[in-house]
C-alpha cells in the first residue's frame, strides 16, 4: 500500500512559507503592506484549492489542484453536485447523470466521471487507492479496444463505409469509458459493503449463540451494539440498492449517462456544420469571382440543392443511428446495473437474514425469561400455601396459650393429640390447595 501511495501521490509542492520567501519582493517605498496578514494564505483559502486524482482514458493518473469554480466550469456541474463529494459532510449514496459528467458518491468512492477522465478527491483511504489501481489496470488492458474504436471513428469521418459497419457499432461486450469507471466504482462499493456484512456475520452468530446459552448483562450490551451496527449498515446497503433500482427504472437518466455517445454526436454535428459552411464559403467565393451568366447559374443552384439534400439525408441517417445506439446503450447500462443490483440485493438479503436471526434470538430469550418468571411465580405460590398451613399451628398455639383453665390441660396425652390433629388438618389443607392448582392448571404437577 505504501508503494501505491508513492506512485499515485507525487511529492508535495513547496509550502506557503517557501513560496512567500521566493515570490515576495519588498516594495521600493520601504513600507510593508498588510502587516500581520498572510496575503498568500488568504488567497489560497479563498480559492479553496483541493487535491484531485485524475485518471484519463489511457489509465494514466496524476494529482491536480483545482478550486471549486474551476471544477464546476470544467465538468459543467452545479455547486450542489460538488457538495455531494465534500468529505466534510455525510451524504447518502447517490449516482447523478448530468450533461457532461456523472457524479458518483458510493461509500468511500466519491468521484466525477466524464467522457475523457475520472476525477477523485485525493484521499489516503485504501479503498480509493484500490479503485484507482483497478481502474488503471482495466483501462490499460482495454487499450487495444480503444485503438480499434478510434480507428473506426477516423475511418467513418473519412467516409469508409465498410470500416464504419465494422467499427461503428461496437460489440455488446464493449463498454465506454464512463461505464467502465462506473462499473469499478459499483464493484468497489458492493465489495466494501459485502465485506462489512461478512464481518458482521462472523461476529454476530457466535455472540448470539453465547447469549442463548448464558443470558448476562455483558452479552446483552454486546448484542445491542451489534444490532445498532446492523441497522446502520442495512440503511447504507438499502440506499445503494434503491439508487441502482431508481436508475434502472428511469430510461431518461440512463440515456443521460452515456457521455461518450453524446460527445460523439456533438463532434459529428460540429464536423457536418463545418463541412457545410466550408462548401458554402467555397461556392460563394466562386460565384463572386466568376462572371454572372444565365447559363452557368442553374447548374450551380442545382449543385447547391444537391449538397443540401445530401446533408439533410446524412443528418436523418445520423439521427436514426443515434436513436438505435441510444437504445443499445440503455440496454448495456441496464445490464451493468442489473448485475450489481443482484450483488447488492444479495448483501441486503444477508443482512435481513441476520436481523431475523437476531429477532428470533430475542424472542427465544424472552420466552426463556417468561418461563423463569412463571417458575418463580409458581414457587412463590407454593411458599404462600405452605406459609398458610404453618400459620394454622400458630393459631392453635395462640388458642392454647390463653391464661385460663382448660380441663384438657390436665391430660398427659392432650398435647400429642393436638399436634397430630393440627398436622393432619394442615396437610389436608395443603393437598387441597395443590389439587385446586392442578385443576385450574395454574401449576404443572
Amino acid at each position: 500500500m505504501a508503494e501505491i501511495k508513492e506512485r499515485l501521490l507525487p511529492p508535495k509542492p513547496a509550502s506557503a512559507a517557501n513560496l512567500r520567501e521566493v515570490s515576495y519582493r519588498p516594495p521600493t517605498s520601504g513600507r510593508q503592506p498588510f502587516q500581520g496578514i498572510d496575503v498568500l494564505g488568504l488567497k489560497k483559502r479563498g480559492q479553496g484549492l483541493r487535491s484531485w486524482i485524475r485518471v484519463d482514458t489511457s489509465g494514466n493518473s496524476q494529482v491536480i489542484e483545482v478550486d471549486k469554480f474551476t471544477m464546476m466550469r470544467r465538468c459543467d456541474l452545479p455547486a450542489r453536485d460538488l457538495r455531494l463529494l465534500d468529505p466534510l459532510f455525510v451524504y447518502p449514496s447517490t449516482i447523478l447523470g448530468r450533461e457532461k459528467a456523472i457524479v458518483v458518491n458510493l461509500e468511500q468512492i466519491r468521484c466525477i466521471i466524464t467522457a475523457d477522465e475520472v476525477l477523485l478527491l485525493n484521499s489516503l483511504d485504501s479503498y480509493v487507492l484500490q479503485y484507482v489501481v483497478e481502474l488503471q489496470r482495466r483501462l490499460q488492458a482495454a487499450g487495444a479496444g480503444e485503438v480499434w474504436q478510434s480507428e473506426g471513428e477516423l475511418s467513418r469521418r473519412r467516409g469508409g463505409r465498410n470500416i464504419e459497419n465494422m467499427f461503428g457499432n461496437p460489440s455488446p461486450d464493449y463498454l465506454p469509458f464512463e461505464f467502465r469507471a462506473l462499473e469499478v466504482a459499483l464493484e468497489a462499493a458492493c465489495t466494501f459493503l459485502d465485506s462489512q456484512a461478512a464481518e458482521l456475520e462472523i461476529e454476530a452468530y457466535p455472540l448470539l449463540d453465547e447469549l442463548t446459552s448464558k443470558i448476562s448483562t455483558l452479552n446483552l450490551e454486546r448484542v445491542r451494539r451489534l444490532k445498532s451496527r446492523l441497522v446502520a449498515l442495512t440503511r447504507r446497503v438499502q440506499k445503494v440498492r434503491d439508487e441502482i433500482e431508481q436508475l434502472m427504472d428511469d430510461d431518461g437518466d440512463m440515456a443521460e449517462m452515456y457521455l461518450t455517445e453524446k460527445k460523439r454526436r456533438m463532434e459529428l454535428s460540429c464536423y457536418g456544420d463545418q463541412s457545410l459552411l466550408g462548401y458554402r464559403s467555397t461556392d460563394g467565393a466562386l460565384s463572386l469571382s466568376a462572371p454572372v451568366s444565365p447559363v452557368s447559374s442553374p447548374p450551380e443552384s442545382r449543385r447547391l440543392e444537391k449538397s443540401l439534400s445530401i446533408a439533410r439525408s446524412r443528418h436523418e441517417s445520423m439521427r436514426s443511428s443515434e436513436s438505435g445506439t441510444e437504445t443499445q446503450s440503455i440496454e448495456e447500462l441496464e445490464m451493468l446495473l442489473e448485475a450489481y443490483f443482484v450483488v447488492i440485493d444479495s448483501t441486503l438479503n444477508k443482512l435481513t437474514s441476520l436481523k431475523e436471526y437476531i429477532d428470533d434470538t430475542e424472542d427465544f430469550i424472552n420466552i426463556q425469561l417468561d418461563n423463569v418468571r412463571n417458575q418463580l411465580i409458581q414457587f412463590e405460590l407454593l411458599l404462600t400455601t405452605a406459609t398458610f398451613v404453618v400459620a394454622i399451628f400458630g393459631v392453635v398455639a395462640g388458642i392454647f396459650g390463653m391464661n385460663f383453665e382448660v380441663p384438657m390441660f390436665n391430660d398427659a396425652n392432650a398435647f400429642k393429640w393436638v399436634l397430630i390433629i393440627t398436622g393432619v388438618t394442615g396437610a389436608v389443607i395443603f393437598f387441597a390447595f395443590l389439587w385446586f392448582f392442578k385443576y385450574r392448571r395454574l401449576m404443572p404437577l
